[in-house]
């Protein structure tokens, strides 16, 4: 199975998650497994470009999950400011957007 096969399997397991969830921690899971099947790929790009496959393939890895933790980060530093405000984490009842 191809590397790309996975990667697109991934993504639109991430995708469905996002779109049919209506917690944002899930939501949040959703979007890590998208970054994840982005990880995936772009490891798997560098290694078959280059001819010495672990320097660029590990900086590629480097670069993405550092921006996957800022992520991860940036996203629950919102859930918590949310769930203090509103008391809730489901993403209907979250109908207001004035701070």
């Amino acid at each position: 199975m191809s590397i790309l096969a996975v990667a697109s399997g991934l993504f639109c397991l991430g995708l469905y998650g996002v779109l049919t969830r209506r917690d944002i921690v899930a939501i949040l899971a959703s979007v890590e497994v998208m970054i994840g099947a982005a990880l995936i790929l772009m490891i798997g790009l560098a290694a078959a470009q280059t001819a010495d496959k672990t320097s660029s393939a590990e900086a590629v890895a480097l670069l993405v999950l550092v921006l996957a933790a800022s992520e991860a980060a940036v996203g629950l530093a919102l859930l918590v400011a949310v769930a203090r405000k509103t008391g809730t984490t489901s993403v209907d009842e979250l109908t207001e957007v004035k701070g």
